[in-house]
């Protein structure tokens, strides 16, 4: 039986990194100030952590599901080289006006929609009544709210700072 635990779920465009636009090699992944931290620290919080990223790159044929995989490995990687770790990262890549068929439509996991979170809560033992997202976005906030769970507003500066004033 695995062990129950909280969440946090965390946008990445905009909340891990700065969003350049369609980023998606470690060469323009560039760290939000304090964001190797936060997820250090969650972590020793014994909370899971996921990254929830609508990547609608995919469907623009701006780059493959590889370059997104290979991307989210570098990003654990560089992670464990601080004693963090990202549980798992859900990334939606659907858009209803993308050029690639596959991922041309209108789905429930593209944020604003809650598809990605409620697929976390389905996959994993989470307390849901303790868990919440942090985005830089007013869909990932409705997201998380379809979701059932709070949603906090990053606008920038350093996120373990932002993270621990959640906590208060």
């Amino acid at each position: 039986m695995k062990i129950e635990k909280p969440a946090v779920f965390l946008d990445r465009d905009g909340v891990l990194n700065e969003d350049l636009g369609y980023v998606f090699e470690p060469k323009k992944f560039h760290w939000i100030d304090g964001a190797i931290e936060t997820i250090k620290y969650i972590n020793n919080m014994n909370f899971f952590v996921f990254v929830i990223s609508n990547q609608s790159g995919l469907a623009r044929g701006y780059f493959y599901k590889n370059d997104i995989e290979m991307l989210h490995n570098w990003i654990n990687e560089e992670l464990l080289k601080n004693d963090a770790k990202i549980d798992k990262f859900y990334y939606c890549p659907h858009h209803p006006q993308g050029i690639i068929k596959e991922y041309s439509f209108t789905c429930r996991c593209r944020k604003p929609e809650p598809g990605m979170i409620l697929n976390a809560f389905k996959e994993w033992p989470i307390v849901k009544s303790k868990s919440f997202m942090i985005g830089d976005k007013a869909s990932d906030i409705k997201a998380a709210n379809s979701a059932g769970i709070a949603g906090h507003l990053f606008k920038g500066g350093n996120l373990l700072n932002f993270f621990k004033n959640i906590l208060i």
